[in-house]
């Protein structure tokens, strides 16, 4: 798929479908967010797949209801400690922000959905992963065939987010 029309066909879905996703469209996807840039090159992120229903399990009474139903959840951590920093303030979550965008632009090229969930209590999160200090979880994102309408959402004009000067 090119990838604009990629950027176009990306929707924040919140109802999946049972399906299991394909081993090699994981490990496409795998190798774009293994791809992806960062400060410095440090890559200070790691990720989590909760595939069994065991693993989605943990995230009963941390995760919104709706993504449970995703066949796989991944967590987005960040190394607040091995991430560049400017003004003594790291950018662990910029790094992941960027490996997890590139996670949901290759879900999508695969034909899948997904869906960034910041809203959810870092401090259970880690508690239900059983985290090491130095990893934030950044973001959850479930990850599977969407079993709900493609609806377009209303995006501003280019006119209202672009200055050229």
């Amino acid at each position: 798929m090119d990838f604009y029309e990629v950027v176009k066909r990306r929707r924040s879905v919140r109802n999946y479908k049972p399906d299991p996703i394909p081993e090699a469209a994981l490990k496409r996807i795998w190798e774009a967010v293994r791809l992806a840039p960062s400060a410095c090159n440090l890559q200070p992120w790691r990720f989590i797949a909760l595939a069994t229903p065991k693993a989605r399990a943990k995230m009963t009474n941390v995760l919104q209801p709706w993504a449970l139903t995703a066949p796989l959840i991944v967590i987005a951590l960040g190394n607040r400690y091995r991430a560049w920093r400017r003004d003594g303030m790291s950018y662990h979550e910029v790094d992941v922000a960027i490996a997890v965008e590139h996670l949901v632009l290759a879900a999508a090229a695969e034909g899948l959905g997904s869906c960034w969930i910041c809203a959810f209590n870092r401090a259970a999160m880690s508690k239900a992963l059983e985290l090491p200090d130095e990893w934030d979880p950044v973001a959850a994102i479930p990850i599977g065939y969407s079993n709900e309408p493609a609806i377009p959402t209303p995006r501003l004009s280019l006119s209202e987010i672009l200055s050229v000067q």
